[in-house]
């Protein structure tokens, strides 16, 4: 992409700067809250499908150094933005170009972590007129396949870590059952008293752990919005500005 159709962005309380489309799909919290809900150690390997232009990525590396870092995507437009991103921030990590249902032979292992953001729209929803959103938003390898691909590439007693839309819970617990147990589900709400619209979700993959609902993680302070300024709540403050960890307790 040509830099004038970009913006570099920063996250993390300017510890990275991500180049981005300036129009098409725009990493926001999301994947920022996701590189924070996992509990990865330096040493451990990680897999992410799905990375778009790196910024979960690379929020984790930013935040754990010492990780071997793998982000695969098949739009390859966000995985070149990807690599420039990785070799912009300076944190080591390899991109690889390909759909997460064909993947080449040397990612066809287990790896201690795999963090993911699945399309949150099924494909019968009206799609973006931009066809690097609508390819990042909408289903075209079903939540259950995403899932069961996820699965696979997670070695035994290693974690998937996942960011959706709070009403795709069911089937998500619906594609974990007998293959990952002591699952934590995080719901995250915009403001106080509201319903969750995100949800983070961990998996021990073979673990045979009860189901644990956790407290909301609250985004954002007051019941309305006032004013220009940022309202982040503390806690999400310290997630997205201060690359603080989200614990699963």
């Amino acid at each position: 992409m040509d830099d004038a159709a970009l913006t570099r962005d920063v996250f993390l309380g300017g510890r990275l700067a991500i180049w981005q489309p300036r129009r098409g799909y725009r990493a926001a919290t999301d994947p920022v809250l996701l590189a924070a809900a996992v509990e990865a150690r330096a040493g451990q390997s990680v897999l992410e499908l799905g990375c778009g232009a790196g910024v979960a990525l690379l929020a984790l590396g930013c935040r754990i150094p010492g990780l071997s870092l793998t982000g695969v995507e098949r739009q390859a437009d966000y995985a070149d933005l990807a690599r420039r991103n990785v070799a912009e921030n300076g944190i080591p990590a390899r991109i690889v170009t390909a759909d997460l249902t064909a993947l080449p032979s040397d990612l066809r292992r287990g790896f201690d972590h795999v963090l993911t953001n699945p399309p949150y729209y099924p494909p019968s929803s009206p799609g973006a007129r931009d066809p690097g959103r609508a390819a990042a938003l909408r289903e075209e390898t079903s939540l259950d396949q995403w899932l069961d691909e996820a699965l696979k590439r997670v070695k035994s007693g290693g974690y998937l870590t996942l960011i959706h839309m709070a009403e795709r819970l069911g089937p998500i617990l619906t594609a974990l059952e007998g293959r990952a147990g002591s699952v934590a589900v995080r719901p995250i709400a915009p403001r106080e008293g509201r319903a969750a619209g995100r949800i983070l979700v961990q998996a021990r993959k073979d673990a045979r752990g009860p189901l644990r609902l956790l407290a909301p993680l609250v985004m954002h302070d007051g019941p309305v919005r006032r004013g220009d300024g940022d309202d982040f709540t503390l806690g999400a403050r310290g997630v997205l500005r201060d690359a603080l960890p989200l614990a699963w307790d």
